[in-house]
């Protein structure tokens, strides 16, 4: 039996955008209507087996930041990757996400991430179009997801987890 690789995410974005709503779906694979505005930070934790090895997932839901200046960098010390959430009904939040994805870059630039459009199940009220994303697509990949329906949350954690694992993860695991 193998131990378990640990590793942390941290999910940032603009308040409202749904990011407790994601982890919750993930983790737990439940949807509220309620709105819950984090304060600081909330950790979950998920172990989930790929292929090769399994991997415990501490996910940190850090509280929503309108102001980039704001984000603290702190909570992100010692994360493996970064999903940073923006919210396709709301394009400012897209915006504000583009810099936090900047203001990463200066100080942790080797973090594998993603962004997050959520909110697909409201596709019909997206402010965010395929224009607005070019120049965010050429630095990260993008995934629509909805916590909600949980269209491509699973899939989302599933690449992000992918990506933070090394080869030499992988061959140690493989040789325990």
């Amino acid at each position: 039996m193998s131990k378990q690789i640990k590793k942390k995410i941290c999910l940032i974005g603009s308040f409202g955008v749904g990011k407790t709503s994601l982890v919750s779906k993930y983790v737990k694979g439940i949807f509220s209507e309620k709105y819950l505005s984090t304060v600081g930070v909330m950790i979950s934790q998920k172990a989930i087996q790929l292929p090769d090895c399994e991997v415990l997932l501490m996910v940190w839901d850090l509280a929503g930041e309108d102001d980039f200046q704001g984000l603290r960098l702190s909570f992100i010390k010692g994360a493996s990757g970064v999903l940073f959430v923006a919210d396709g009904t709301r394009s400012e939040t897209l915006q504000l996400t583009q810099q936090h994805i900047d203001r990463l870059g200066e100080f942790y630039s080797d973090i594998p991430t993603l962004l997050l459009l959520n909110k697909a199940d409201l596709k019909d009220r997206w402010e965010i179009t395929d224009a607005h994303l070019n120049d965010v697509e050429s630095r990260v990949e993008v995934f629509h997801t909805s916590a909600k329906t949980g269209e491509n949350v699973e899939d989302a954690f599933s690449r992000i987890t992918e990506m933070m694992i090394s080869p030499e993860e992988r061959a140690m695991e493989a040789f325990l």
